[in-house]
């Protein structure tokens, strides 16, 4: 990815694309093989695969603090640290420093990012599952927010294509609520992890524990990409990864927008301002403010796909006012901002099992278990206290870490406890649906201006009674299952932090039948603004309780196919 224009004569393109993470690199692939000249903006610096991840090859031992953040960087990354770890040594250059890019919370919001080329799709969670029709429809039968304009036979042969592109790690399981996909070899459980999923089995009809869905190579299949080989189950993910083993747009989407000649790579582009022509009834490009030199441009293009997050491409269109939009580019419904979702999360239990002190395990897998939902799924499953559901991840593992803390030996005795591994434990955390409530909401504020002068995104959002009381059955339901799975010492766990530590955002631009309520159609198009395009988490009309970039992928390769074959016809 070496194609830069940095001329400050305006130069038209056939389309333009706002952000580089998954849903960037995918709109960027899909509009340059439909032989659309694309040109990408990212508002971070340049990163390049395998040359831009100082870390990837550090162990513990060659960092300072063993990958802890010193006071200073907590001084710089306040809020970036909530999560507890992506402000740690070998990951904090990933995310940015607050005191550079502040926003406000009315209400705590924790707000996660990362500006670079590959975004998020870097150092995401990786667990990648399809959504069904009981997800689709669930709006329409609890009778809440607005109906989704689409159902799953609708996005179906997009999450083909997308799984059959990235890799994603899997068991079919030929469950109704989690659709099965086109899946690499399922990354193996280990000996407890086997034995809980087996007592579980036995003891809760209709509950399934299974890996993971990862968007891992796990096989010696040929993927399209920068050199993309299988994993090597080192586990430093986050770090990014020299074996382009799992999926990120460096390694695999942009490399191939590339290849076709069609796509210009613009880094350091702070995209704020969708260009509207009252005349046509169309967008004409964007405005943008060097990162670095903080000089202004203009683009043109006729089509606009916004992939820069969530909560980016909503803030992109409430400051594109005009005489038409007054309060932001396609806001006639009032809806933009509104409906922020995540998923809530950090709450279930764990336990120490004894037994298989003879069994230990190879390498260091990227993933764990995986529990779907099972709750309000019909019959006995359903509940009266809260709608929808919740899934979990987790794992076991042998450590020794406590052990060697409480060791006050020296000599053989402490290397032998050291040398020896510690006793098998097994964890569980819920991710829980967060309802889509309107005054859940972002808003701009214009009186707070960053250093290149642009308004700051202030949060308003919180959880509420339905969450609550799905949060209760999360942690019974985790203690449950460990205590019948045969584990001792079995503790709950509830430390709910706030909204965005999922870094799941989603919501504030949602798509509806109706422009009356919704922002965009069925196509990821803005209603009233037929070129421009929003496919990432801004879309999101409700949020499931799975991990949502699958979705973002699929919806944004056809939304991507959708605007090549518009512009074929003329009718964009």
């Amino acid at each position: 990815m070496s194609k830069f224009y940095y001329n400050e004569e305006q130069e038209s393109y056939d389309a333009i694309v706002v952000g580089t993470g998954i849903s960037g690199g995918w709109a960027a692939k899909e509009l340059c093989e439909n032989g659309l000249k694309t040109l990408v903006l990212e508002r971070g610096r340049m990163v390049k695969h395998r040359e831009d991840y100082p870390t990837a090859n550090m162990d513990t031992w060659d960092f300072p603090h063993a990958r802890q953040p010193t006071r200073e960087d907590l001084a710089k990354q306040e809020k970036q640290n909530r999560t507890g770890y992506t402000t740690r040594a070998d990951s904090k250059h990933w995310f940015v420093n607050d005191l550079e890019h502040p926003y406000n919370e009315t209400k705590r919001f924790d707000w996660m990012r990362g500006y670079h080329v590959g975004g998020r799709s870097i150092m995401w969670g990786r667990h990648s599952y399809r959504w069904s029709d009981l997800d689709f429809e669930a709006n329409k039968n609890d009778g809440i927010a607005v109906d989704w304009p689409v159902r799953y036979k609708d996005i179906a042969p997009w999450y083909d294509k997308v799984e059959s592109y990235i890799g994603v790690s899997g068991e079919l399981l030929g469950l109704s609520q989690l659709p099965d996909g086109q899946f690499e070899p399922m990354m193996p459980l280990n000996c407890v992890e086997d034995h809980v999923r087996n007592r579980v089995s036995e003891h809760f009809n209709g509950r399934v524990i299974t890996a993971g869905r990862v968007a891992h190579i796990n096989s010696d299949k040929k993927f399209e990409g920068d050199g993309r080989s299988r994993c090597m189950y080192r586990n430093r993910c986050i770090r990014g990864c020299p074996f382009g083993a799992y999926f990120s747009s460096v390694s695999s989407t942009l490399p191939a927008a590339e290849a076709t000649g069609n796509m210009t790579l613009r880094p350091d582009s702070i995209v704020h301002e969708v260009i509207y022509d009252a005349d046509t009834k169309k967008a004409t490009g964007v405005k943008v403010i060097d990162r670095v030199t903080k000089e202004t441009y203009e683009f043109k293009a006729k089509v606009i796909f916004l992939c820069a997050s969530a909560i980016a491409s909503t803030a992109i269109l409430m400051q594109s006012k005009s005489d038409r939009f007054e309060n932001g580019l396609g806001n006639d419904s009032d809806q933009l901002g509104r409906n922020i979702m995540d998923h809530h999360l950090n709450v279930g239990a764990s336990g120490k099992f004894d037994g298989f002190e003879d069994k230990y395990y190879k390498g260091r897998k990227p993933n764990g278990i995986y529990i779907p939902r099972f709750r309000n799924l019909g019959g006995d499953s359903n509940r009266t206290d809260f709608k929808r559901g919740y899934g979990y991840q987790g794992g076991a593992s042998r450590g020794n870490w406590e052990d060697m803390v409480a060791e006050t030996t020296f000599g053989k005795g402490y290397k032998d406890a050291v040398l020896k591994p510690g006793g098998w434990t097994f964890g569980m955390g819920g991710f829980g649906e967060v309802l889509p409530y309107e005054d859940n909401r972002m808003t701009m504020d214009y009186d707070q201006l960053d250093q290149w002068g642009l308004p700051t995104v202030t949060f308003d959002a919180e959880l509420r009674e339905n969450e609550w009381n799905m949060r209760k059955d999360m942690k019974e339901q985790a203690v449950e299952m460990l205590e019948k799975a045969g584990l001792r010492d079995v503790e709950p766990r509830d430390n709910p932090g706030a909204l965005g530590l999922g870094i799941h955002e989603m919501g504030t631009a949602r798509m509806g039948r109706d422009p009356k309520t919704s922002v965009l159609n069925e196509y990821n198009q803005v209603h009233a603004c037929k070129n421009v395009y929003v496919t990432d988490g801004a879309f999101m009309t409700s949020g499931a309780c799975v991990n949502p970039s699958l979705t973002y992928m699929a919806f944004t390769a056809r939304a991507a196919n959708h605007a090549a074959q518009e512009l074929k016809k003329g009718n964009i």
